[in-house]
């Protein structure tokens, strides 16, 4: 079902810092499919876990492939802490997962490649722009609000 765009331009309706949060996977050996599968479902579980429970800070996450071999998230959150308190929480998914990656890291002998990024943003050191399309990326997070005629990139940023 297509989806309907909006019209004219737009930009996130974020007003303060924003954290995006990289996350990947790398197949680096395909046949060590016991070392990748099981690393594969577990993102789209606590992806699962943190979409029920909009409260663990999570705003929105796009899955994406750069090629056949290495898959990310890329993931808004709504702070730095909700981050940071959900990767440590001994009752949420990422806790046991993570203890699992890293005994994989130990005993995977490259067979499949890790990564991830943090970007805590301050107000002011980011902008955006969408025309003619349904929010997406941080505006899906945040919303949009209409893009006023004239302003340029230099004013976006400046907040």
């Amino acid at each position: 079902m297509p989806v309907k765009p909006e019209s004219g331009r737009t930009t996130a309706a974020a007003e303060g810092d924003v954290v995006i949060f990289l996350i990947g996977l790398r197949i680096n050996r395909f046949w060590a499919v016991h070392r990748w599968l099981p690393l594969m479902w577990a993102m789209p579980m606590m992806l699962r876990e943190l979409s029920r429970n909009r409260s663990l800070g999570l705003l929105h996450h796009i899955l994406l492939a750069q090629n056949p071999w290495t898959f990310y998230v890329v993931q808004y959150w709504e702070s730095k802490e909700k981050l940071l308190t959900y990767a440590a929480a001994p009752d949420r998914l990422h806790r046991p997962w993570w203890a699992r990656l890293n005994r994989y890291a130990r005993n995977s002998r490259g067979q499949v490649g890790i990564w991830h990024e943090t970007y805590a943003v301050p107000k002011g050191s980011y902008e955006s722009i969408y025309g003619d399309m349904p929010p997406y990326g941080l505006g899906k997070a945040y919303g949009t609000r209409p893009l006023r005629d004239g302003v340029q990139a230099r004013e976006r940023l400046a907040g």
